[in-house]
């Protein structure tokens, strides 16, 4: 069996554990509509929903490297922006696997919130080892407040835009 490669959308070189602000992208498995519908322009969660909105709000409370700003759960991906703080806590240096994130850094945030969120979901429909969320996501540094501002737009419109949305398979 020949071992496939992915491809990294990092940005090479860039240090995703240091100080910043992040605008990311998560994705359900196959873009299924798992976490709600949009009707007349807003969101309505469900109850697998509901969860990815809990554990993103109690995140600072487990990750205290981090500072959470606006965020937005949609029908199959979620939004959100995340800072990275210099505050010296927990541990660091590298995940003890191989391949793993940096400690401290987004990719061990995005994986930890993945987890928690899959764990949550498949306990509530008794689908243990199924998976809720596509493998990797899509992030962007936000370098300025004028892309902040943009972002922060992209993500309260994002509802109204569904119909629209390249995410929506309906669109």
């Amino acid at each position: 069996v020949e071992k496939q490669h992915r491809r990294s959308i990092r940005l090479k070189g860039y240090d995703y554990a240091r100080e910043g602000m992040y605008f990311f992208t998560i994705c359900t498995y196959d873009r299924q509509f798992s976490f709600g519908n949009v009707l007349n322009g807003e969101m309505e969660l469900n109850e697998f929903g509901h969860i990815v909105a809990e554990e993103w709000r109690k995140s600072t409370v487990i990750r205290h490297e981090i500072e959470l700003d606006m965020f937005i759960v949609m029908p199959n991906h979620l939004h959100g922006i995340m800072t990275m703080t210099d505050r010296d806590v927990g541990a660091t240096g590298r995940s003890p696997f191989p391949s793993g994130p940096s400690q401290r850094s987004l990719g061990a945030f995005v994986g930890g919130f993945k987890s928690v969120v899959t764990t949550r979901v498949n306990q509530l429909r008794g689908t243990p080892g199924v998976p809720v969320w596509q493998r990797n996501y899509y992030e962007h540094i936000i370098r300025d407040e004028e892309s902040l501002n943009r972002i922060r737009h992209y993500i309260a419109d994002n509802p109204i835009r569904w119909e629209f949305d390249p995410e929506n398979p309906d669109a």
